[in-house]
């Protein structure tokens, strides 16, 4: 499919400048006109996309040329725009900030790069006036084949503050499309991994977006950026479909011509969602879909029961140390996982899933499938990974190279079983994760569109096992 879905990425010279602010009251306002907005995230970030989602009524997509390489960020960037007016990509920290030691892999600049989009430089003017103009040029003009098609000033202190502004940035020869002041309802709280999930914040998370959109369509030229938007470049790029990767002849012998093999009709894989499991890529249930099974959500702060007829289980990121009381008082339901574990039924459990998978967690009894403890750390720990499954499992065999993402403040111990789920190069050599039965759990999150074999598998071991 060749598409020219109008697009603008929100990039900033560094973290903290205001870019969820700006992309997601962009998508709100826009939403508000009546155009239908696709919102997405650059990098692994799996909460600006619950903040867009509300923004838009559209499911929020991430775009990470690391987890799941460059050749794909324009088919993912397609499936999830298809149908729409406008497109709207938040960046990532700086905008030529990407994974270390990788140059300007998966950074924001790449990403608007491979997409051909123009980029919005939101810029945080609390503490400089005509210094201003150097810091916009310099980012402007450091790489020719970004395109910084306009600036947002934000934390604009007075209408003075702001002509000192635009004077200096009348010679950077970039245009001001939009000047925001300090507005106390748009701010949002945070917590030791980032802002808080909307699902946590209820009606409060519904007010913080009605008032960026607010904020950002009276202090910004809507229409200007909508025809910036329009002037991206042509993008060719067949939208990803699950079905049409999983139907696709894997490595070896060439498959068949024929009907794709469909896993039995009424196979059920639960995933955990609520306020303390937020953390999942769409594409995931998606490729489980398009693999067969009847992707069914459940809630292990409320449900007493996993949902009838669970044949696997996936347990993904979270904030399960922010409910450890509540997780561990639903005994019912933890022994019901504990029980579909035991019974080796395939569960594939990240970072959150983990730890809710251990012994325990800060004390407090968990599901106990793992012989493991799990505790809050001081110590960030955080970054890309590439990785290889050391294990067979129900995800990957031996040997399949996989890249993930660590972000976390807890530490489990043991750190890696008898059977390790992944080997992990960098920072440092070592095996981490646990394969034990059907179980495969890790700190790595993964993207399965990367690798779309593992939700084959998954599947395929829930209709055996």
């Amino acid at each position: 499919m060749t598409g020219s879905v109008p697009r603008l990425v929100v990039a900033a010279p560094s973290s903290g400048s205001g870019k969820t602010t700006v992309a997601t009251g962009l998508m709100a306002a826009f939403a508000a006109r009546g155009l239908a907005v696709s919102p997405h995230k650059v990098g692994p970030d799996y909460i600006d996309p619950g903040y867009h989602s509300l923004a838009t009524g559209r499911v929020g997509r991430n775009l990470d040329a690391y987890l799941c390489g460059p050749e794909l960020v324009g088919p993912l960037f397609a499936h999830g725009a298809r149908g729409c007016d406008l497109a709207v990509v938040e960046g990532v920290m700086g905008m030529y900030d990407g994974a270390a030691g990788e140059g300007e892999l998966a950074s924001t600049a790449h990403v608007a790069k491979l997409l051909r989009a123009p980029v919005v430089l939101v810029v945080d003017a609390s503490s400089q006036s005509r210094s201003v103009a150097a810091l916009v040029h310099g980012f402007a003009s450091w790489d020719p084949q970004v395109r910084v098609g306009g600036v947002i000033l934000n934390k604009v202190a007075s209408d003075r503050h702001e002509a000192l502004l635009r004077e200096a940035l009348d010679s950077a020869g970039v245009p001001v499309l939009g000047v925001l002041r300090r507005a106390a309802p748009v701010e949002t709280p945070s917590r030791h991994l980032g802002l808080v999930p909307v699902a946590e914040r209820g009606a409060a998370a519904v007010a913080a977006v009605e008032a960026m959109g607010a904020q950002v369509a009276a202090g910004c030229d809507l229409d200007a950026l909508l025809g910036l938007a329009r002037s991206a470049g042509e993008l060719s790029a067949a939208a990803w479909d699950a079905a049409d990767v999983l139907g696709a002849a894997p490595p070896g012998p060439r498959r068949p011509e024929g009907p794709r093999p469909q896993t039995p009709d009424g196979l059920r894989v639960a995933v955990a969602g609520g306020s303390a499991f937020t953390f999942s890529y769409a594409e995931h249930s998606e490729l489980l879909t398009a693999a067969g099974a009847e992707v069914v959500t459940f809630d292990p702060l409320r449900d007493e029961q996993l949902p009838d007829g669970t044949a696997g289980l996936v347990i993904g990121g979270g904030f399960p140390e922010v409910y450890a009381a509540e997780l561990s008082a639903n005994e019912p339901l933890r022994k019901a996982v504990a029980d579909l574990a035991g019974s080796g039924a395939p569960v594939a459990a990240e970072c959150a899933g983990l730890l809710y998978l251990g012994r325990e967690l800060d004390g407090l009894p968990m599901c106990g499938v793992l012989d493991v403890t799990a505790r809050m750390s001081e110590r960030l720990t955080l970054g890309y990974r590439d990785a290889v499954a050391v294990s067979d499992s129900v995800l990957a065999v031996a040997g399949t190279r996989m890249r993930g993402h660590e972000f976390h403040r807890t530490v489990v111990e043991p750190g890696a079983g008898s059977a390790p789920a992944w080997g992990v190069r960098a920072p440092e050599r070592r095996v981490e994760g646990f394969v034990q039965q059907g179980v495969h759990a890790s700190y790595l999150h993964t993207h399965w569109a990367s690798r779309p074999g593992v939700a084959r598998r998954f599947v395929e071991r829930c209709r055996t096992s």
